[in-house]
């Protein structure tokens, strides 16, 4: 079989946790390959996500460098065993595969926490609030590209519907809040949107513009909970494209991270108050 051309970040990921524990074994991909009857060719290729792996070969693999942590294993069992083709897929070709992994990301999450700072929760997004966003940027979209970012931002809420949604939970400043990326009506209509989705269960907290002590304007992130913590990940946007961190020191930078910014946002109920104060303003 070919190898792939363009792994998913969830295949890339299922690579890295298999290199992650043989490096932690001491073993060489070359040692790994000789007990498999493989090549190291191979053990890269699937290592690096180029190249699937059955459960029999995690299964394997998980034995050769004594992985005895069985939930770590079946969760690794299930990532290279789905088959799933979300909503998503509807998109391929169409959007950059950056929007298609970050869905499919959400789909499987546990939790999602995520702290925003200069614009309202993606997950919470009006259709003409993304619009405006998308709208600016430079050089800016045709509609042909603007109108399918609009939709896959809107498709995205999935994640936190139903039965089987993930808990969400978000921490947003005010400045957010208060900035008309287009005019009052569209900023009026988002906040509203908000105070739904508060009424529907969702987790929304408010850091004031005037609380005193917070230096975190560069804190934005998606905290991504996994099925075991191990698998968590982070994603943090920036000019240059959305980065999928997953090493251990960096999960334990951003936990510490998101309750440190914790601690300047306001309680629930309160911060469900000013947001319904700064609608009327508008």
């Amino acid at each position: 079989m070919a190898p792939r051309s363009q792994p998913t970040a969830r295949q890339v990921r299922l690579g890295t946790e298999l290199r992650r524990l043989r490096e932690a074994a001491g073993l060489k991909a070359r040692e790994v390959a000789g007990l498999l009857s493989s090549t190291s060719a191979q053990i890269s290729q699937v290592e690096a996500g180029l190249a699937g792996v059955s459960e029999q070969r995690v299964r394997r693999l998980a034995a050769h460098y004594a992985c005895d942590d069985e939930t770590l294993i079946e969760a690794l069992v299930a990532m290279a065993t789905d088959r799933t083709s979300g909503w998503w897929e509807e998109f391929r070709g169409i959007l950059p595969s950056v929007f298609l992994d970050v869905a499919e990301l959400e789909h499987h999450a546990t939790s999602l926490r995520e702290v925003v700072i200069t614009h309202v929760p993606g997950l919470f997004q009006t259709p003409d609030y993304a619009r405006a966003v998308f709208g600016y940027m430079v050089p800016e979209l045709p509609p042909s590209e603007l109108e399918p970012r609009v939709q896959h931002r809107l498709r995205r809420r999935a994640a936190i519907e139903g039965d089987d949604a993930a808990e969400y939970e978000t921490i947003v400043h005010e400045f957010a809040l208060r900035i008309l990326v287009a005019d009052r009506q569209v900023a009026r209509a988002q906040l509203l949107e908000i105070l739904s989705q508060i009424e529907r269960g969702h987790a929304v907290r408010v850091i004031p513009i005037d609380v005193q002590g917070f230096a975190g304007a560069s804190s934005a992130m998606l905290y991504v909970g996994g099925p075991l913590p191990r698998l968590d990940t982070v994603l943090r946007d920036s000019p240059h494209g959305t980065a999928f961190l997953d090493a251990e020191s960096q999960l334990d930078r951003f936990r510490k991270l998101f309750r440190k910014v914790e601690k300047a946002a306001l309680d629930p109920i309160p911060s469900r108050e000013l947001i319904h104060r700064i609608a009327k303003e508008l």
